[in-house]
């Protein structure tokens, strides 16, 4: 009996001792203060706990995702308080949880729903970074939220991807690892939500293992700048082997003169893409009788053929003639004969045409008939819709089906859109300004016509000649050319810059600064940053890390793109002689650019 009792206690003992480090871990300041709030509820106003339970028993998965509402805020939160909930969680990731800068930063200013979802715990919003840390002092909270959140994944898909059992990112350390080599590649983050969510796998590569399958795909030919848009577009590349059908769409577009890169200029994140069709459509125009450079042509003029849908254009067409009543053989000679029908807008000019006739009631043989003799008509205009038609005309649709039936040529004169276009071109104030400023934004991808092209016209200030000049500043710096596209259409205001301006920024990362070339891809902005806040704030770093209070290799981002307030306090007050060598730098910059 009195061993079996002094098991029994034995046995207590272990458990309360188990107990005690589960909230020491969780607990780590432990003192009058905590007692205190243990007695008295209200110390901190809060309305509910859902991060996590303040004693013994652990609950990883407790989140802020399906938190109710405030009834005092109505489910708004303010600007004021948004703000100060970002300081609070950005220290508490950064200083508390020991998550690098960038990483802390990014997270706390795109993580919007679970910032407001945790202030709508709070009473009032008076105090809301008092209030918020000492409610994360003592409540650890599930980080993969905001994280995943950050990366762009909706938050009503989040509970998709929280892991079992894990609160910290730290804890993950491989998806971490990862995760920092795709940002060091240059990929941005806020492609990494579609990423995981296509391709969790490569987040959980062993080391070294994602950084081989960059440089094997580099060993293909294709540039940094290209890669970073493949991978982000299309993270299935990353899993297993490196994709036979990739390889294959790349040597195909070899044969044609089409360089590797090219690919990259023009795919989509919006889009997704099967290699196996595109290998498929490229053999199909080949068995109907394509030349080379003719589908060298073709894909340079319009890359959306190939590329949208997979080459679904192609076999839409094809497939369209056939149900018309033509023979296989007519409709190869058909895209044989006019190799510009797969051009521009002719697909869908032509496809319009067809349900044009079938509304109007004209018969299959004769729809199939106007197709085979006027498909290039067909194809370079656009029709109204025949209610439009009908209406101009005063008749019905069976009026208008004898009127074309009668003579087909009638369609063209009756319906097509084209002596609209043409005065709206007339009205054109600076048409060869605007032209030549347009030709160059063709060149970097944009689509003719389209809203994106407008919007992009307005942002990228100066003549067509001037933008190309800028733009080859960067490509004769030695970056890819493709980067160089990859750069101006995420941030247009880099060529809004003088060629000399930028030549000078250029020769300072390089010569002065000590940074590689490349990393303008990760940090496109540092073009666009005076260099007075260049110089003064680098000055202060390189000082700072020689004198053993800063990390070596910060990145560009880390120190230029920060406000005043948190560069002093990150880089100037942890140092005692920083605030004085702080001025010496301004005022050594201000003499510099006086």
């Amino acid at each position: 009996m009195l061993i079996l009792r002094y098991h029994k206690r034995v046995l207590k003992f272990s458990k309360m001792i188990t107990q005690l480090n589960h909230l020491l871990f969780f607990a780590p300041v432990l003192s009058e203060k905590t007692i205190t709030q243990a007695h008295n509820p209200s110390f901190v106003s809060f309305k509910s706990r859902l991060f996590c339970n303040y004693g013994f028993d652990i609950h990883p998965r407790a989140s802020l995702i399906e938190s109710p509402q405030s009834p005092t805020t109505g489910g708004r939160v303010s600007r004021y308080a948004r703000t100060e909930a970002q300081k609070v969680l950005f220290d508490y990731l950064h200083c508390t949880r020991s998550l690098g800068f960038a990483d802390a930063e990014h997270i706390s200013k795109n993580s919007p729903h679970f910032l407001q979802n945790l202030i709508m715990k709070l009473d009032s919003e008076k105090d809301v970074a008092r209030s918020l840390r000492k409610y994360l002092r003592y409540n650890p909270i599930n980080e993969f939220e905001p994280f995943f959140e950050s990366l762009g994944l909706p938050p009503s898909e989040l509970p998709l991807f929280l892991p079992r059992r894990l609160m910290f990112l730290s804890d993950d350390h491989l998806m971490l690892e990862n995760f920092h080599v795709l940002c060091n590649y240059g990929i941005p983050r806020s492609k990494m939500g579609k990423m995981y969510k296509e391709a969790r796998e490569i987040f959980a590569y062993d080391y070294g293992l994602l950084a081989s399958k960059l440089r094997a795909y580099e060993d293909l030919g294709l540039g940094m700048g290209t890669l970073i848009k493949l991978v982000s577009c299309c993270p299935s590349l990353l899993i297993g082997q490196i994709k036979m059908e990739f390889i294959k769409v790349l040597e195909k577009l070899s044969k044609l003169g089409i360089e590797e890169d090219w690919i990259g200029g023009y795919i989509s994140h919006k889009s997704t893409y099967n290699w196996n069709r595109l290998v498929d459509t490229l053999d199909f125009l080949a068995k109907v009788g394509y030349t080379e450079i003719q589908m060298h042509d073709l894909f340079k003029s319009n890359p959306s053929l190939l590329l949208e849908d997979s080459g679904k254009k192609v076999y839409v067409l094809f497939v369209r003639l056939v149900k018309l009543g033509l023979k296989m053989d007519e409709a190869y000679s058909i895209y044989k004969q006019n190799p510009v029908i797969l051009s521009g807008k002719y697909v869908k000019n032509i496809l319009r045409a067809v349900d044009f006739l079938f509304d109007i009631g004209l018969g299959t043989e004769d729809i199939a008939g106007i197709v085979s003799h006027q498909i290039l008509l067909l194809g370079s205009c656009t029709l109204k819709g025949p209610k439009t038609v009908c209406k101009e005309l005063k008749v019905g649709k069976e009026g208008l089906c004898l009127i074309i039936r009668d003579d087909p040529s009638k369609l063209f004169t009756l319906a097509s859109k084209s002596k609209l276009k043409s005065s709206e071109q007339a009205s054109c104030q600076n048409p060869a300004k605007e032209m030549e400023k347009t030709t160059f934004l063709l060149k970097l991808g944009y689509v003719e016509n389209s809203d994106e092209l407008a919007k992009a016209s307005k942002q990228f200030r100066g003549r067509g000649d001037q933008l190309q000049e800028r733009f080859d500043c960067l490509v004769n710096a030695g970056l890819d050319c493709h980067v160089v596209t990859n750069i101006v259409r995420h941030a247009p205001m880099v060529l809004n810059q003088s060629k000399d301006v930028i030549q000078e920024k250029i020769d300072c990362l390089r010569n002065c600064l000590g940074y590689p070339l490349h990393t303008i891809a990760a940090f496109p902005v540092y073009l666009c940053y005076n260099m007075e806040r260049i110089n003064t704030r680098f000055s202060m770093y390189r000082w700072l890390r020689d004198k053993g209070a800063a990390k070596p290799n910060l990145s560009l981002s880390t120190v230029l793109a920060c406000s005043d307030a948190r560069f002093v306090k990150y880089f100037v007050d942890v140092h005692p002689e920083g605030p004085s060598m702080w001025e010496s730098c301004k005022k050594h910059g201000l003499h510099n650019h006086s």
